[in-house]
């Protein structure tokens, strides 16, 4: 082959890289939206804030997130406000809806990605692991994944040790509306966070967040009230809610036990769920007899 048959073939197969090159560089996410709180934490943890460009409302966390634009609450989105930031991947935490918009997103020609929501440590590793494959982060997100179980691994036994033989019984108030108690039963992230930091969901007979009666919280007997710690419903004064009917004859009411925690912090499942174990531990034993 002549020198400029080499030439031009060497400039041929410069070109090929290039434009291969620029295709696989397209092909990696750069406009994310995420939505869910705990997925928004982890790609900051992650290191990959950069590539956000929208969050849902559940996003509070880190006080950075606040100034992404907000496409709408998690469970109530609409295609219009999420496809408004032309992003090129979603990454979604499980219950994110409604269905319709789900089907009008994931019929959009943009990378949909959901993670499932499970309230245990295993859950809060598997959400890291997903949430970087779906960045093209495996590594960073094994390491991450890694340092997040050793330390929910520590702060659950160190949990179970506080609470010894006398776990106390934790009603979680999702709401006080009309009067009516808004209750965390099984399968719930209230649920899951208050066994891990070792106490007794007082509620088991029903699954997620339902209405209860006078009846069924008396018969529930709380040791503890735990709410999330904002306005609206959540804001009740600590003596109102002790006052009311179905509350005023648990023990949780006659010895004014009443933890709030800010609900991401104690609810999220994300990297930081081991601290806010250690916090809701300390916040219900602390006056232990």
């Amino acid at each position: 082959m002549s020198a400029f048959g080499r030439l031009f073939l060497g400039l041929n197969l410069l070109m090929a890289g290039l434009l291969f090159g620029s295709i696989a560089l397209a092909e990696v996410p750069k406009r994310i939206v995420s939505v869910g709180g705990s997925v928004t934490e982890i790609i900051y943890a992650l290191g990959q804030q950069d590539r956000l460009i929208g969050r849902d409302r559940t996003s509070s966390y880190p006080a950075a997130a606040l100034a992404l634009p907000d496409i709408g609450y998690a469970r109530a989105l609409s295609p219009e406000g999420v496809l408004s930031v032309a992003p090129d991947m979603i990454i979604a935490i499980e219950g994110a809806g409604p269905p319709e918009t789900l089907d009008v997103l994931e019929n959009a020609q943009v990378d949909y990605v959901p993670v499932p929501e499970v309230f245990s440590a295993d859950g809060i590793t598997e959400k890291i692991r997903i949430v970087g494959a779906a960045l093209g982060e495996e590594t960073e997100a094994e390491a991450l994944a890694q340092k997040v179980e050793q330390d929910l691994r520590s702060a659950e036994a160190d949990a179970a040790s506080v609470a010894g033989e006398h776990p106390k019984k934790v009603l979680f108030i999702l709401s006080t509306r009309g009067g009516r108690v808004m209750a965390g039963g099984a399968n719930s992230a209230a649920d899951g966070i208050i066994r891990m930091a070792g106490a007794i969901n007082a509620v088991t007979e029903f699954d997620g967040y339902k209405p209860m009666t006078d009846e069924a919280i008396a018969q529930a007997a709380p040791d503890v009230i735990l709410m999330m710690d904002r306005g609206g419903d959540h804001g009740i004064a600590i003596d109102a809610l002790l006052a009311m009917p179905s509350i005023a004859p648990t023990p949780a009411a006659q010895n004014a036990m009443v933890v709030r925690m800010n609900g991401l912090h104690l609810l999220g499942f994300g990297p930081r769920t081991a601290s806010a174990i250690t916090e809701l531990n300390q916040a219900l034993y602390s006056e232990a007899d």
